[in-house]
């Protein structure tokens, strides 16, 4: 697969439902909220920043992240997912580095933060393939890593 087969888009009026039809693995579902919960809570919290993530031409997953700084002084990703049936390609791996690109923009964007659950391998293998370290941080049940942006 090609990088370039992969593109993050704003969620619009042309692509949220599809977005809300995107299904994550049954292993899965104790680790992440439903996309709709996701659009609808960035329509409160104006901050967040949802996309979706297509291959080709095809909307395959979602992702959003905060455009303001939070806790450890850096800028968290809230979710990202691929949709079950493109799972294991790059796609999400790339969606990533897209999203880091996006929030690189951000001003003095320096750390980026993230935090699921110790018992999500999924996410525990992309986010270390990309550089983000685990030192330690804990909010409830979820553990939280960072990649600095400025290395």
């Amino acid at each position: 697969m090609s990088d370039n087969a992969v593109r993050i888009e704003e969620v619009n009026t042309e692509n949220w439902y599809d977005c809300c039809l995107l299904e994550i693995s049954k292993e899965q579902r104790n680790y992440i909220e439903p996309n709709s919960i996701s659009i609808a809570q960035s329509k409160f919290e104006t901050t967040l920043k949802p996309y979706a993530i297509y291959f080709e031409d095809k909307v395959v997953g979602f992702l959003m992240f905060n455009a303001v700084k939070e806790e450890l002084d850096g800028y968290w990703i809230y979710r990202i997912m691929i949709d079950k049936h493109f799972q294991g390609k790059g796609i999400g791996k790339a969606a990533t580095k897209l999203m880091l690109l996006e929030i690189a923009k951000l001003p003095d964007a320096n750390k980026v933060v993230v935090g699921y659950h110790p018992e999500n391998k999924g996410a525990h293998h992309l986010y270390a393939s990309l550089g983000f370290i685990d030192n330690g941080n804990r909010f409830g049940k979820e553990m939280a890593v960072i990649k600095n942006l400025t290395e």
